[in-house]
């Protein structure tokens, strides 16, 4: 007796082996699904990381990319001076787009974990820092 109902558990694990298998199979084709229909992005922001601030050139956090780490000041590329149009910041700190004009400078705070998909002062920026550069607050 214990030997027939040991040999049908085991007929039975040996039937649902390929049923338990699928569903792990099939839960992984989902979380790769949207990472292969996500939009193209520059190298620099798509290895973007922890405590970055990212510029993109359209809204929506589109276009071309470019990310800055703190500490210290970054001059913006050509692709980005006063042409960014969305921002995101993975910073726990605030960080400060910094606009250098004729009459001095001017700063605009951008909070840790900010972000806008429709940044109009992005019209201004040529560089960020994590200080105000003794900049006046715009």
């Amino acid at each position: 007796m214990h030997r027939t109902l040991a040999l049908s558990a085991a007929a039975v694990l040996t039937a649902l082996a390929p049923a338990l298998a699928s569903p792990s199979a099939a839960s992984a084709s989902p979380a790769s699904a949207p990472a292969a229909s996500a939009p193209p992005r520059s190298a620099s922001v798509e290895e973007r990381g922890p405590g970055e601030v990212c510029f993109w050139t359209e809204p929506g956090q589109h276009g071309a990319g470019w990310c800055y780490r703190p500490p210290g000041y970054a001059d913006v590329p050509a692709s980005h001076h006063d042409k960014t149009a969305s921002f995101r910041s993975d910073a726990n700190r605030s960080v400060y787009a910094i606009d250098w004009g004729r009459n001095g400078c001017h700063h605009r705070l951008i909070r840790p974990y900010d972000f806008s998909d429709n940044w109009s002062w992005g019209s201004r920026i040529d560089g960020v820092a994590d200080t105000t550069m003794g900049c006046e607050a715009a």
